[in-house]
């Protein structure tokens, strides 16, 4: 089969979310052999592709730019994109103003087309990454505009303000660019996390309908929701990611992550590639394990995995009925997969919630997302649980203990609670 020299990563939306076999294996690939993070990167970019996909224009203007700066970061510099800084993002730029003489095309082509005989969709060998012009017939040297390049940097400052948000990273490089170069564009305010912020987060009460509601659908419907009471319960009590626990390309989650220290008895959850290809090692409270033990006898398990198990953590029910898994049932759910089952408890939730009377909650509950889960655990932790900051700083993987700091409440109400009783004269009786 016969590939360009830079590979498209991102189809059409139709197909985005089952993926594409050359690109999957390319970009497992590079997590092995050269960019640890790669896989996950890519993950998050497809996820912040698809929330453009209503707008035809916007997806490939996003899709052709990202797909370049991925090339450039994973193949070009060897580079994680969370490792890009201004200086780095210079010499970005530099490339894309003088891009590689194969890497430019005359003619607008389609980035995959259909291969009948395989029966998939596959790169178009005639598709660059940069497109040059003809005059009568002739090719003209290249020329990258100014409205061209503002396009470039805008595109990805929007990439890493969602990596931003997703806590992937803490800075935005193409921003900084932008506000160092000749375009003069200024910063951004970035708020930190308080009271603008605290729609993010379940509240005690939404959290226990979040809980109850789980329980009530495994007991009605445990062939299916036996795994949502154990993965929303995950996600909250080690507060993780969902692509932490999502199989990707170069990643495949099992039950052995689950590991007791053999000197203390105690257990942890073990994530061996996270933000920017780090690991780190989760405390497990007694009830997460007592929900692993529960999860694990209804998948007819012993009560806690052995060293080394290769058992996958979430699987399928059915066997998949398209793309490169069909017919496996034996296989890690993705991350589309996961955030569909906790979108639908998250929604039977909010509907609980205003069967109660509390319509209020479940308004709010409902612009809450999967990631949320994440922040509610490490606010429920230090607000409520009276954990140290360090250590949730530890099992969130925050490279900053100010980054954790910003979950301390700052909540009107909470700050009249720590004041109303405050002394001018601690010594006066």
């Amino acid at each position: 089969m016969i590939m360009p020299p830079v590979l498209p990563l991102f189809d059409a939306p139709q197909y985005l979310e089952e993926g594409n076999s050359a690109v999957n294996q390319h970009i497992a690939d590079i997590t092995l052999n050269r960019v640890p993070d790669a896989a996950f990167i890519y993950e998050h970019a497809v996820d912040w592709l698809l929330e453009s996909r209503h707008s035809e224009n916007n997806y490939k203007t996003y899709r052709s730019e990202l797909t370049t700066f991925l090339h450039w970061c994973l193949e070009v510099e060897q580079i994680s994109p969370i490792e890009v800084t201004r200086r780095t993002m210079n010499r970005y730029v530099d490339y894309c103003l003088a891009p590689p003489g194969a890497l430019i095309a005359y003619r607008n082509v389609a980035q995959f087309v259909a291969d009948k005989e395989l029966g998939e969709r596959r790169p178009n060998p005639l598709w660059r990454p940069f497109l040059g012009k003809k005059t009568n017939g002739t090719e003209q040297p290249y020329r990258l505009s100014d409205k061209a390049l503002k396009t470039k940097m805008a595109v990805l400052s929007s990439f890493y303000a969602y990596l931003i948000n997703e806590e992937v990273t803490e800075r935005n490089p193409a921003t900084m660019w932008m506000r160092h170069s000749r375009f003069g564009s200024p910063a951004p305010v970035t708020a930190r996390l308080g009271e603008e912020d605290e729609v993010r987060v379940f509240s005690d009460l939404q959290w226990s309908y979040v809980m109850s509601t789980a329980q009530a659908l495994a007991e009605a419907s445990p062939e299916r929701h036996e795994r949502t009471l154990f993965l929303v319960s995950l996600m909250y009590g080690c507060y993780l990611r969902i692509s932490e626990v999502a199989a990707r390309p170069g990643f495949s989650p099992v039950m052995s992550q689950f590991r007791r220290d053999a000197k203390t008895g105690i257990w942890s959850f073990y994530i061996p590639v996270s933000k920017g290809g780090k690991k780190r090692t989760v405390a497990v409270s007694r009830e997460l394990l007592d929900a692993l033990k529960r999860y694990r006898g209804y998948l007819g398990l012993s009560a806690l995995p052995a060293p080394n198990e290769a058992i996958p953590l979430f699987v399928r029910h059915r066997a998949a009925g398209r793309g490169r898994e069909q017919g496996l049932v034996n296989a890690n759910l993705g991350i589309r997969q996961l955030r569909e089952l906790l979108n639908e408890l998250l929604a039977a939730a909010a509907d609980a919630a205003m069967t109660d009377g509390f319509d209020q909650d479940a308004a709010e509950m409902r612009t809450l997302t999967v990631h949320s889960i994440r922040h509610t655990g490490i606010t429920h932790d230090i607000n409520y649980n009276g954990r140290p900051l360090s250590h949730v700083q530890a099992d969130a993987g925050h490279d900053s203990i100010d980054t954790t700091s910003q979950y301390l409440h700052t909540g009107k109400v909470e700050r009249y609670e720590s004041a109303v009783n405050k002394r001018l004269d601690r010594l006066r009786e």
